[in-house]
Parts: C-alpha cells; structure tokens; sequence
C-alpha cells in the first residue's frame, strides 16, 4: 500500500495541486511518510523540521527526536520525495515552554509529561501559525490518531491501531487547532507505515522509535533538572505513611508516584512511593493498597465534546498513564473551567501533573478532552497546578 484514497483523512477543499500544507518533519519514519504520502497525492507539500535543543550536538545520539541527526535524516527526507524544507531554530521557545516547565513540576513533587506541552505549545501553536503564515491549508503530523468529521465539526478519535495510539498525548489539542490539524497516518499500523516507507525508499525506513523524552538521554531525569535547577535539589526524609521515619534522600527528583526500586529502605514489606511533598521534601511510602485511588482531581480541563460539560456527571473512560488502557469512571464538571473523576475501580499510582485523558463510551473511540490530575487537597482549596 503507497498511496491513500484521494483526499482521505484531508478533508481539505479544492484540488490537491492548488493545495498546500505543512508537515511537521522530525526525522522518524511517522513524519517522512505522512510527507511522501501527501506529495504523492499531489499536495503542494512544505516540510519542516524544529530544532529543539542541543544545537545539533546530539548527532550521534540515535531514538531522539528534533536534534541532530534527526534534523539530517528529515533534510535527507525531503531531498529524496523533492518537497521544500526548512529548519526553524525554537530551542528557546523549547526550553522556556517545555523543559523549565518540566524541571518546575518535578521540583513541585509532580510527574509530568512533556510531550504533551510540547504539542499544546511549541507545535500545535507556534508551528501552526508558522504553516499559516506559509499559506498552508493545514498543518500535517504523523501521530498516530484520526481527525473524523462529526455532526459538530471534526472530532479526535483513537488510531485504528491500539498498540500504537497516541491519542493520549493530544488531549490538550483544542477544537480551534485540530481544525486546521491532519492527522494521514490514523488507520494505519506501524508495520505498513514502515512497509510504505520501504517500498518508496525513504532512508529512515528502518530507524528505531523514540523511546525517550527528547532531552532526557537514557531516563536521566535527575541529571537534566540538576542542571536546568541546580539550587533547588535538597535532602529529605523518607516517611512511611505512617508516620515513620525510614531514612534519608537526596532530593525528591530521584523519585516518583508508584516507584518501588531504589528507594533505600531495605527489609520488612515491599514499600512504594505514595505521593511526595515537595515544601517538606518527603518522600512518603507505603504498601501497594495505599497506592490505590478512585477519586481525581482535574485542572487545566480542555473539552472536545459536543455539550457542555455536566456538574451533574457523565459515564465515561478515562485514561491516567500513557501506558495504560481507559478505564470506566464518572465525569463531573464543577462549574469553573476544573473537573473530577471518580472511577468505578481505582487505580494505581495516579500521579499529580500526568495527564487524564476523558474518552466517550460505548465503544466509540472519541476522544472527549482531559486535563492535568491535581494533587489532592481539602475543598474549597486553591485548585491552581503546575504543568
């Protein structure tokens, strides 16, 4: 298979020739085939490449993303289909939107995940202005997601693909955004995207996925926050739930919601971080059972449904890690742009700043919006976050 059906998944107005659009090129497979794709249908294709981070000094690091040998492999890329690219330098915008966010919500005692503010920030707002300004008609990425034309406007749903959904990354994309966003490579698995990077002989055809945050090497998240926040590491105590003192650390970076290994408390039961109180720089821990939660709170709420969202609650699914699958809940707005969700059976290591992604029931594959999970706190308490 190298060729979609004319227009499909576009749905963009007139003739492909008289059509331009922009894709996001970050030089993986995903991105390279959404580009020939749309050059072979006859769209008047831009490619176009951020540089994020590093300068280029992570040439030889491989399973990154828009540094380096990635900027070489989309130049390569687009060389190959014959389409016009361009480099844009953002590592400013980056590090201020995206890597001192994350540094401030770890400090804060939170979890967050960067690759969804780096497409509510970087991408789904300044690229997209950068691909109107260039007079495209959308603005075209390889995430694995579908972009379906409802009775309201354009939808955001699941890939047909499970194992390679990335719905939940794109939860925050606003209904303003996906209307300009397309998303070809949807109805694909990740095998026939590569089988069509094969067959039209793109370079990348066999490069290996990302399998790290872009400016985190190898997991290290400790080291990167030492050095974008090197005054704000600090000992502390490790506190049973309990109230039992257990032992020392040496900052709450080197810890997260759910963790077992490495906590430095040896002997008696399995103990596993519970929360973290980043003012008091605890670590508090306890048995798996503490870890369980039905009620969570939401802040940042972006809302993709076609009603306003009930106080009065709404059967949904939810998702609260990446790696997990939605999970059947209620959905409560609360009146002031926040929300909650209390799951049927709860879950574990729900950790503040991950995102709750809200899908639609039924058996549906929408995508109805999501927000920022909240730290707990007494009602009627300040409900701000840092994400």
């Amino acid at each position: 298979m190298l060729d979609l059906p004319h227009n499909a998944h576009l749905g963009l107005p007139g003739v492909p020739g008289a059509t331009r659009v922009v894709v996001a090129m970050s030089g993986g497979v995903d991105s390279s085939v959404a580009a020939a794709l749309l050059h072979r249908q006859g769209f008047d294709t831009v490619g176009v490449t951020l540089q994020l981070y590093d300068h280029g000094a992570a040439v030889s690091r491989k399973g990154a993303c828009c540094a380096g040998q990635d900027i070489h492999d989309a130049r390569f890329v687009a060389e190959k289909i014959g389409i016009p690219h361009y480099v844009l330098d953002y590592e400013s915008r980056f590090r201020d939107k995206v890597m001192d966010r994350f540094a401030e919500s770890y400090l804060a005692g939170e979890t967050p995940v960067p690759c969804i503010t780096c497409n509510q920030t970087v991408k789904f707002t300044d690229l997209l202005q950068v691909a109107r300004d260039l007079g495209a008609q959308a603005l075209v990425t390889g995430h694995y997601v579908r972009r379906i034309i409802g009775a309201r406007g354009p939808e955001l749903h699941r890939a047909t693909d499970p194992g390679r959904d990335q719905s939940y990354f794109l939860f925050a994309t606003t209904r303003q955004q996906l209307a300009f966003l397309r998303f070809p490579l949807g109805e694909l698995s990740k095998d026939e995207t590569r089988a069509i990077a094969y067959g039209l002989g793109l370079p990348v055809a066999d490069k290996p996925d990302s399998q790290d945050i872009c400016f985190v090497p190898q997991g290290g998240y400790a080291d990167v926050i030492a050095k974008l926040r090197p005054q704000a590491v600090g000992p502390g105590d490790i506190i049973h739930v309990d109230g039992r003192v257990l032992a020392r650390h040496q900052g709450i970076i080197h810890y997260t919601v759910g963790q077992r290994r490495g906590l430095g408390v040896g002997g008696g039961e399995p103990l596993f971080v519970v929360r973290l109180d980043a003012v008091k720089r605890q670590v508090i821990v306890g048995p798996r059972e503490a870890l369980l939660k039905s009620h969570i709170r939401l802040g940042g709420l972006n809302w993709l449904g076609d009603y306003p969202l009930s106080q009065e609650g709404q059967e949904v699914t939810v998702r609260v890690r990446s790696t997990r699958p939605p999970v059947p809940g209620v959905l409560f707005g609360d009146g002031r742009g926040g929300a909650s969700v209390t799951l049927h059976q709860p879950e574990e290591a729900v950790a503040p700043g991950q995102a709750c992604v809200v899908y639609a029931t039924g058996g549906s594959s929408r995508v109805l919006g999501g927000g920022w999970i909240l730290r707990d706190a007494p009602s009627g308490s300040d409900t701000s976050f840092i994400h």
